[in-house]
């Protein structure tokens, strides 16, 4: 807190709090044991996800990490391959789970600008001969919108229908990492189910812009969601009197979806306003979202620098890798708080 204002947080949606509504959900939710599938909130949930995405089946997961590697479980077996952008979250954030609990490879594939794989480099990354011993079989192609270190990019429908049809030559299943799923949704203007449509599974987070305060979903067919169950359990997500949670997420698919313009309104003024300021430089993205990247020029503070001393004014922000730094819109952000976090960016920016 400086002069007696909270700080501005910027660092991520993952800081948003529950809502006075989600609380009296919880306080008010009917309850049952999950395991045994007899938490009649829990199943309410999943039932609306499944509904809201287009699918038959959804599951109930602790977080995204758990969901995406439950999902990389149920699709491949051991030893086989996994496609994925060097950039997803899946290879940079998600500690390796699919090496260490499921004997799975990553083959990383160059992710463009924008978010995409290119079909020219995934059709690289296969194998010469898929036959050959001395190669793991490839199992799984994994995409991600929208695109976290990308900037909040979002994939387009006809980008998910061409890597859909490149996969499904290949006999290859496609896993959609949309932990940001309606967010890509607002910004394309189609219903989830149309984002979701080109892939056989989608991780969707609650805790982010939706701002629940735990949980994630897998979606997909029915038996593909079972064989996810058993990968939760036995990654230690089974959880027992999960309605709690549930009633959050129900209020999160049902009242806060269409609110995430809001986020995406004031991304793009703080991106505009960052762009403004000589020594900092906004890294585009065709369709933005909640999420801001940008770089500082030589000669001005690092990017930890920069962090810190906007930190010590009352604006916290994060990283995005080396030299960049991530800006997050959410429900906690305001107009003014936006208008602070430029303000303190212009005067940090002109530190020497």
């Amino acid at each position: 807190m400086t002069d007696g204002l909270p700080d501005v947080e910027l660092r991520s949606d993952t800081f948003t709090l529950p809502t006075d509504e989600m609380l009296e959900a919880i306080r008010r939710a009917e309850l049952g044991d999950d395991v045994y599938g007899e938490d009649p909130t829990v199943r309410l949930l999943e039932e609306t996800a499944a509904e809201m995405v287009g699918k038959a089946a959804a599951c109930l997961m602790p977080s995204g990490t758990m969901a995406n590697l439950a999902s990389l479980l149920a699709h491949c077996p051991r030893g086989s391959a996994v496609l994925a952008g060097d950039r997803s979250d899946i290879v940079v954030y998600e500690a390796g789970g699919a090496s260490v609990c499921g004997g799975l490879v990553y083959r990383p594939v160059v992710t463009q600008p924008d978010g995409e794989l290119s079909l020219s480099a995934l059709t690289a990354a296969m194998p010469e001969a898929s036959a050959d011993p001395q190669f793991a079989p490839v199992g799984l192609l994994c995409l991600e919108s929208t695109h976290n270190l990308c900037g909040g990019a979002v994939l387009s429908l006809d980008y998910l229908r061409r890597a859909r049809a490149w996969a499904l030559e290949r006999g290859l299943p496609v896993h959609l990492d949309g932990a940001r799923l309606f967010n890509a949704a607002v910004a394309l203007d189609v219903a989830p189910a149309e984002v979701a449509r080109s892939a056989d599974s989608v991780q969707l987070c609650l805790s982010k812009g939706l701002s629940a305060p735990i949980g994630s979903m897998v979606v997909g067919t029915s038996s593909f969601v079972e064989r996810v169950r058993r990968a939760r359990k036995m990654l230690g997500g089974g959880m027992r009197q999960a309605g709690i949670v549930a009633a959050a997420g129900l209020v999160a698919l049902r009242r806060m979806t269409g609110r995430l313009r809001e986020d995406h309104r004031r991304a793009a003024e703080l991106a505009t306003g960052i762009a403004a300021i000589p020594g900092l430089r906004v890294d585009q993205v065709a369709t933005p979202t909640n999420i801001v990247i940008f770089r500082l020029d030589a000669g001005g503070p690092t990017a930890e620098r920069f962090i810190a001393r906007c930190r010590e004014r009352g604006v916290r922000l994060g990283t995005a890798g080396p030299g960049r730094v991530r800006a997050v819109t959410h429900r906690g952000v305001g107009d003014g708080d936006v208008a602070r976090a430029l303000e303190v960016a212009r005067v940090v920016a002109g530190e020497a």
